[in-house]
């Protein structure tokens, strides 16, 4: 026997609000004070009165299935204190609920009491059955999934969020322990690769050899001049033919790869690591670029962190979720980057020095040429190996120092040019691809995010 409370005429479904030893109800184990009765017999009482769902039971014959789901104000509708195992009695099981039952189906014969007999002791017993019930489907394509609190850099404690590209959310899924935490978030993010690794094959069916997709996936963005409020926010990237994009939502047609809210040159921007935690918790800062300097304010708890340089000085700071995406997203701008200098072969810049308009070369073959713009002569050319070091002055004007092969001196040549940090990361991107092509394991050598991931 069960006591409920509730129903439509309260704006809540019917609660067992009591639970009585040795009856059927307590006798399952499964039911609880504060489950809400969703299902007589497969037929729904969300909606009904309490007066109807007593009515239902009392008519349902021996057999009863019944579908509970327990509700998070119960507590407070049954003037009981959160967590409370209820009213008791000399005669109740005084049996409280868990923080959440997803769905119960139990179908119980309570009517037979007589005693059983010893050839057959529990011919008598209710007979239960426990069946999963989906409360709840969040389809993982494209999903993302964040374990930080709202407007916060503070991680959640053991848990984590499930949002689909559809705006369906799991809620904060809590688990015991870290261990375990940290189990589904690797298997559900390894699954949401999958599929997200499953649409780059669909899409690339439909684009040319030169305009594959490298890699796509979800970030966090910091938002810079913004209060600590609204300090990151959710953005989709990928790595497409020539281009880095930046998107709000993910791109799901032809069309939408035109809407992006960012979209560079992958020779001209430069991909740098910014923050590793280790198994101690101590965290890694990496420079991974050559003589360019920019200041970032750390002051964050987020690991995982990697930041893309972009034109005229501005960058994007990006965080991940996991170690493992941190690495591939390093290899992939490696990897989108070589194949875009390869496939270009050479990047031509207009630049002057005193007074005149020269234009400036970087040949993927030849290395770095300056000839006039009106009559096209060559004023100097010099190859990759021949650079030794260079320095600017963080707004236009470069100094690039070579030496000659013959006689071993340096020559300085200097440059001015309209967007200097595009001209940078073009060199940049161009000489790793040199050294790339020949030593093939170079690419493995500087991966900084790999080696802590695979070493710890």
């Amino acid at each position: 026997m069960h006591l409920l409370q509730g129903g439509a005429e309260h704006k809540v479904p019917v609660v067992i609000s009591k639970m009585f030893k040795d009856q059927a109800a307590d006798q399952t184990g499964m039911l609880f004070i504060g489950d809400a009765i969703m299902q007589v017999n497969g037929i729904n009482v969300e909606s009904a009165t309490h007066e109807e769902v007593v009515h239902l039971l009392r008519n349902a014959g021996d057999e009863v299935t019944i579908t509970v789901q327990y509700l998070r104000e119960a507590p407070s509708f049954l003037k009981l204190p959160l967590g409370s195992p209820g009213p008791s009695s000399d005669h109740s099981s005084g049996a409280s609920s868990p923080l959440f039952d997803s769905g119960l189906h139990l179908n119980g014969n309570s009517i037979n009491t007589a005693p059983s007999s010893p050839s057959s002791p529990i011919a008598n017993e209710p007979k239960y059955e426990k069946r999963w019930l989906d409360t709840l489907s969040v389809p993982l394509s494209m999903a993302r999934i964040s374990r930080y609190r709202a407007g916060t850099d503070k991680l959640r404690s053991n848990a984590f969020e499930v949002l689909a590209l559809d705006g369906v959310s799991t809620g904060i899924l809590q688990f015991y322990t870290a261990q375990e935490s940290a189990d589904w978030l690797r298997a559900i993010s390894t699954n949401i690769s999958d599929l997200t690794l499953q649409n780059m094959k669909m899409a690339n069916k439909c684009c040319s050899p030169s305009d594959q997709v490298i890699h796509m996936g979800w970030v966090h963005e910091r938002l810079e001049g913004t209060d600590s409020s609204q300090l990151y926010k959710f953005k989709f990237l990928a790595l497409k033919g020539s281009s880095f994009y930046i998107f709000s939502t993910p791109p799901v047609s032809t069309l939408d790869w035109v809407r992006a809210e960012k979209i560079y040159n992958l020779c001209e921007v430069l991909f740098k690591i910014h923050k590793l935690w280790l198994a101690d918790d101590c965290w890694l800062q990496a420079n991974l670029y050559l003589g360019i300097h920019q200041d970032f304010d750390l002051e964050d708890h987020r690991p995982y962190c990697f930041s893309v340089m972009v034109g005229h000085g501005k960058s994007h700071y990006f965080n991940v979720e996991l170690c493992s995406e941190l690495a591939v997203w390093e290899k992939s701008f490696q990897r989108a980057i070589f194949l875009e200098v390869q496939r270009t072969g050479s990047k031509t810049y207009m630049c002057s020095w005193q007074g005149d308009t020269l234009c400036f070369t970087v040949d993927f073959a030849l290395g770095f040429t300056c000839f006039d713009s009106k009559t096209k002569n060559v004023l100097w050319r010099f190859k990759f190996s021949q650079l030794k070091g260079s320095s600017d002055d963080g707004k236009t004007r470069v100094k690039l120092l070579f030496q000659n092969l013959d006689t071993k001196q340096i020559e300085t040549k200097e440059l001015e040019f309209q967007d200097l940090t595009a001209v940078l990361h073009c060199i940049h991107s161009f000489i790793a691809a040199k050294v790339a092509s020949v030593d093939p394991v170079f690419i493995d050598s500087q991966s900084i995010a790999r080696k802590y991931m695979y070493s710890n």
